[in-house]
């Protein structure tokens, strides 16, 4: 009897279930196993896609495009039109146009030889005065008058009015230059207006920054 007593809590011992230890281990690890495999397919399927490529470059895709569609044409077509052809000139005049006062970098300068507008008419002015000197070398005088002719607007004559004084003096030193056998030469006359149109823009150029004669007509010329 005591035996048998002893034999049942046994039994009933080893008839109770044991924790599922191992059925939850299981369970973890393969819920381990399935997150890592879905990150590693994700990562494999993004690398794949290009998800993870840094964006494009907006200037390196005009450069490519230049490069590859309109970059060729201006170096194959109008590229070489303007370096053999346009682009030449385009050096000629620019040198000319600094020459002539304007400047790439800023507002166009006053061109010293004329005003910065464009020409009008025929404008005669004559100066009241006339021009008596001796001759080099001789006793002779010559009486002259003049009368300038310019293109440009009325600020030519306002000049010329406003430094008569000086015109007057450099233009009686140049005629005072003539010699006897100057008055011989055929083109004696019209080098003498010549050289007077060229000192008067150049006291002109001087004061004002621009000239504006462009030629020296005599109504009245006389040597005795």
């Amino acid at each position: 009897m005591a035996d048998a007593a002893a034999a049942e809590p046994e039994a009933e011992g080893e008839a109770k279930p044991k924790k599922p230890i191992g059925l939850i281990i299981g369970v973890i690890v393969g819920i381990v196993v399935l997150i890592a495999g879905t990150v590693v397919g994700t990562l494999l399927l993004a690398k794949q896609t290009g998800f993870f490529a840094p964006p494009p470059n907006p200037e390196a895709m005009l450069e490519g495009e230049a490069g590859d569609g309109h970059g060729e044409k201006a170096a194959d077509g109008h590229g070489d039109k303007k370096a053999d052809g346009h682009g030449a000139p385009a050096d000629a005049h620019g040198g000319d146009k600094k020459g002539d006062g304007k400047d790439a970098d800023g507002p166009p300068k006053l061109n010293k030889k004329s005003p910065d507008s464009p020409r009008f008419e025929y404008t005669y002015f004559q100066l009241e005065r006339e021009f008596l000197v001796n001759l080099t070398g001789s006793k002779k005088v010559m009486s002259v008058q003049i009368a300038l002719m310019t293109r440009y607007d009325e600020r030519v004559i306002e000049n010329v009015k406003k430094h008569e004084f000086a015109l007057r003096s450099a233009v009686m030193d140049t005629m005072r230059q003539t010699t006897e056998a100057d008055l011989a030469k055929p083109d004696f006359r019209r080098d003498l207006a010549k050289k007077v149109a060229d000192v008067m823009n150049t006291i002109l150029e001087k004061y004002e920054d621009f000239g504006g004669v462009e030629e020296i007509n005599f109504t009245n010329f006389i040597v005795q």
